[in-house]
Formats: C-alpha cells, structure tokens, sequence
C-alpha cells in the first residue's frame, strides 16, 4: 500500500505560511492514520548545488518504490527535467506560488527559474496548488493542464474573537510574514508615514532571515521616517506570542505585493479583526467586502487612505471586525485541505481519503 513521503527542503519548523501549510499536512495525516512521512531535502533550494541535486535525487531514490512523492514547490520548481522525469510516474508537485514570481529576482534568475519549473511540472502525475489564483497562473504561464491540478486551499482553525489592545486613541495594527521583498513593507511604511498624525501603532511578526538585506533596508526606513518609537519588528515568533499578538491587535493589515493565497487574511478573520489588504492574491479576494477594505497593491497613497479611514471611524471597524467574525464560521478547515491533498496522492492505488 501506497504511503506519502512528503520531500520538504529546509527547515520545516520556520515560521512561515508555506512552512506552516506543510507541518499541518503532516500533522492532519497522522491523526488521521493517513501514512505519510517527512524527508528533509538540502536547504539550498531553489537554488541548490550540484552536489545538492546529487543528494536529493539519492534521497528520492531510497524511498519504496510505491512511495507517492509529494515535494514542496520550493524544491520541485528547481528540479532539474531530468530529476522529475526519473520519478514522474509518483511525483505530486505542491505548488504554493511559482519560484520565478517570487518578487525581488533579476531578469535572467527568474527566466531560469520559469523555464526549470515548467518542465519540471511537465513530468509531475498531478498538481496541488494552494489557491484558486494560482491554478490559474500553473495552467496559463507554466503550460499544466487545468485537469491536472486540484486545488487545496489553507485552512484555518477557530480561534477566539480578539479583545483589542486596549491602549485608548492610539489603533494597535498589526502585520505578519516574513520580511522579503514581496510582502510590500517598504510600501506600509510609506503609507504610514502619510498618516504619522493619526493615532497608531504598528507590530510586524515575521522572520528576517530569508532576505537579511531586505530587512536591514526596512529598519533603516522605519528610522528614516522616524517611526521607530511606533513600530515593532518583533521577529520570527512561536504560536502562542503570534496568538497573543492577534488577540493585542486593533486593525490587520496586509501590504503584500503578490500571494499565492495568504494564510494571515484568513487567521485574522477568523479572530474578528477589520482588516486592511492589498488585492495580491486569492485570501484577499475572498476576504467578504464587509470585512476588509481592498487596495491595488504597491499603492502606498491608497492604502494610507484605507489605514486612515479605520483609524478615524472607530463605529465602521466595529461593523467590519462584526462581519469577519461572522464570516470566520465558514472556513475551510485544515481537515479538508489535508484530505483533498491525500486524496490527489493515493487516488493512483484505488484509495479515496476521507
């Protein structure tokens, strides 16, 4: 009988959505008595060594023939073709959000990354991505056959309605992810800068260590537009300092540049927040209008104008946070996103999850 290795470059524990998405695959499998296992992949990836590649295609080799191999796009998308085509007949790509989108690349990285990602895809049996949005992008720019792709969305568990900060005038905001170039900080701090006079305050949870520079250029902003008084950068953080920081928080923003789906919109909703977002990938665009003002993203005027409009009218964040606490009831929960994943899997053996 078929079991799912699940091949995940780097440290799964790191606190980001994608890293998040898989541990809670794994964990949903084995509560469900779904064999699955982890196999660790260099951390190098997506831009992995020779002696990397050499490594992972052993690591794949190793594992029973029957294995189902699921790997995580952040690996599958720079496997060489022929790696994919040595595997094709089990290989599952996971697909959270094509590497040569990841915002930051130069021209000929991610015109190689493309290209590297859409022979690999060609030789995958199936395809799961994390949202609608990008199912879309993985059959009309990396050439995947719409059939082939299912589309397993994250899910959210129910969490307690926040109490706010309770710090009187000044609105505590809150953002998280990490701080890479395409979460669009740079841009929230131009927007804040624009509404300095308003009463606020601002924590960003998120990792610096994937893009050091990227996050040396948002201290260095923050002190520039001399906000450092109001603006935490609290780090990578545990869930419980995460759950603490949702349940402290005012107002959510999202600022991000693109996103397969964003895993924090819908954590916030399904804490009451009002949130604030740019349109930059499939959460927001589900976000129910009643909850969340929507803003192109990369547009540092428009979402000072949306930041300070619920800064200013306390009664509309009221109503706002009241609708995404009514809405946080119908969402999809990890349970589901686990089963349609194993389902894509083990279809191949005769076996239907759930």
């Amino acid at each position: 009988m078929s079991a799912i290795v699940f091949a995940i470059p780097g440290d799964i524990d790191a606190p980001t959505g994608g890293y998040g998405y898989d541990r809670r695959l794994l964990r949903e499998w084995r509560e469900a008595g779904i064999e699955a296992r982890h196999l660790a992949l260099p951390s190098s990836f997506p831009f992995p060594t020779e002696a990397d590649f050499t490594a992972t295609e052993k690591l794949l080799a190793a594992t029973a023939p029957d294995d189902i191999l699921l790997v995580d796009g952040l690996a599958y998308g720079a496997f060489p073709e022929a790696l994919a085509a040595r595997f094709a007949d089990r290989l599952v790509a996971l697909v959270h959000h094509p590497l040569a989108l990841e915002t930051g690349h130069n021209p000929a990285v991610a015109t190689a990354l493309r290209r590297s990602e859409t022979l690999a895809l060609r030789h995958a049996r199936a395809v799961v991505a994390s949202s609608p949005a990008t199912k879309l992008t993985l059959a009309t720019e990396f050439d995947v056959p719409a059939d082939k792709i299912a589309v397993a969305i994250p899910g959210t568990d129910p969490a307690p309605r926040s109490k706010g900060s309770g710090r009187g005038e000044a609105l505590h905001i809150l953002a998280v992810g990490s701080l890479i170039p395409r979460k669009g900080y740079s841009v929230l701090i131009a927007a804040l800068t624009a509404i300095a006079d308003r009463p606020w305050t601002l924590t960003i949870a998120g990792t610096p260590d994937h893009a050091p520079a990227t996050a040396a250029e948002l201290r260095d902003g923050i002190a520039r537009a001399g906000l450092s008084e109001r603006i935490l950068l609290a780090g990578g953080i545990g869930a419980d300092r995460l759950a603490q920081l949702y349940d402290e928080a005012d107002l959510f923003v999202m600022s991000s540049l693109y996103e397969g789906y964003g895993m924090v919109l819908t954590e916030a909703l399904a804490r009451g927040l009002p949130i604030v977002t740019t349109l930059s990938g499939a959460g927001a665009e589900a976000l129910p209008d009643a909850a969340a003002l929507k803003v192109p993203p990369g547009d540092a005027a428009a979402l000072a104008k949306a930041l300070a409009r619920l800064i200013d009218a306390p009664a509309e964040r009221r109503q706002r946070a009241d609708a995404a606490w009514t809405a946080a009831g119908d969402l999809t929960r990890w349970s589901e996103t686990a089963r349609i994943v194993a389902d894509v899997c083990l279809r191949g053996d005769g076996r239907k999850v759930g």
